[in-house]
Parts: structure tokens; sequence; C-alpha cells
């Protein structure tokens, strides 16, 4: 079974209803992310980046998984496929993606303050606690802390999917602007002979003089297109 590696990004989560970061009217328009997305705004104001995670985790019931989600994981009836995604959220799962490696880490856990990537300490919510408190206590006894990838942080999960785009006979890239590394980097690690599509409704600079198949459409639009071409 030949294998498809899918790289994802904010894009194909705006579909659904949820704010990407970077678009103007973007998250980071109403929190600087030197507040809600660094160790050093956690240790300034640990409630206020609470909060944050809190109203981002209450939103994703209000939200759907849409076209782009469900149809990466039809790609699943004909193709071993990895899903790598930049978002935190959750749609690749509930669309059900079986294989979903998340690089910057994940909204519904949390984790310890002290060693962020221990798997001793990293707690599922379910969705009736999404909301955390500041005093919450992981297992090590450090404040619990949003399970999540801040700037300035190592990403843990990047050599893994180095390792599966590396085997990689398609690489699709969907929603990303390639523009966050070592995330955008991983297009590098693709074998010389792999396919490259990339959907995205606005102009992409993939860094490379690769061939890549450009499908500028929205997530789900993108994907049907992606599908009939590859005969799923």
């Amino acid at each position: 079974m030949k294998k498809i590696v899918v790289l994802s990004g904010a894009g194909i989560s705006a579909e659904s209803g949820i704010s990407t970061f970077r678009d103007a009217g973007g998250l980071w328009d109403k929190y600087p992310v030197e507040q809600v997305a660094t160790p050093e705004g956690y240790l300034a104001n640990p409630e206020l980046v609470i909060r944050f995670y809190n109203e981002r985790r209450k939103q994703l019931p209000t939200v759907q998984p849409n076209g782009g989600h469900l149809g990466v994981a039809k790609l699943e009836e004909q193709y071993d496929v990895t899903v790598v995604t930049q978002n935190v959220d959750n749609l690749h799962e509930r669309a059900g993606s079986n294989r979903v490696i998340h690089l910057h880490g994940e909204l519904t856990k949390m984790c310890s303050s002290r060693n962020p990537n221990d798997p001793r300490y990293i707690v599922e919510l379910s969705p009736e606690a999404y909301e955390t408190h500041v005093d919450d206590l992981a297992g090590d006894g450090s404040p619990l802390r949003p399970f999540i990838v801040w700037f300035g942080e190592a990403v843990p999960m990047i050599e893994t999917a180095i390792d599966y785009v590396s085997q990689a006979d398609i690489l699709i890239i969907i929603g990303t602007s390639l523009n966050v590394y070592p995330a955008a980097g991983l297009l590098h690690y693709a074998p010389a002979n792999a396919r490259i599509f990339l959907i995205d409704p606005k102009p992409v600079d993939a860094h490379t003089n690769r061939p890549i198949h450009v499908i500028q459409k929205g997530a789900t639009e993108g994907m049907q297109e992606l599908l009939q071409l590859l005969g799923v």
C-alpha cells in the first residue's frame, strides 16, 4: 500500500470556523503572542494563559470537521496515511484519521509545567472538563499547563514527522503558509520521486524548485479535486 503524508495547517480548520492565528482578524490580533504562546508569558501571567486555552477548548464542541478533514480521512480507504498537523485541534481525529502527529501539541491535553513532554504527566481532558484552573496540579506536583509547543520551545515530534515524510510516495500540503519552521522544512525530506500536491486558495511559496501540483482552492474543494485525481 502506497504511503501518503498530509501536512496540514490552520487553513484546513478555518473552514470549520476555528480562527487562524496569522490572518488579519486572527487570534494574534487579539492576544499578543508573547502573552499567550511563550513560556515567559505563562510565567508572567498563568491566569491569562489558562483562560486563553480554556476559551480555545470550549470552541471545539461547537465546530465540526469539514470536507477537507473528511477527504483526508477518506484517503485511508486506499493508502497508508499519516497526518502531520500544525494544528492543535482534534478535527482530524474526529473526521476519522487514525494516525495523526501533532507538531505543536494538543488543545485537549494538559501536561506538567516542569517536564511538558513526560508522558506520565500528560492528561487528556474530557469535554465536560475542558475548563482548567491555574491551581490544577500535574502528577509531579507542578502546575498543569497546556500541552502546547510554545514559541521558543523545541518541537519534540519533528523527528517522527521527518521519518514518515522521508518514506512518503505522495506528500499533500494543505492549508499551511509554509512559513513556520521546522514544519515548513518537512517538504525537503520527501523522496525525490514523491509526488507533491499543494492545496491552498492563496499563492504559497514552497521554497523549492521541485515540481508541485498546485490546487488553488480551499480545503474542502481542493480535497474533492485531489480525491478524483488519485482515484479515491
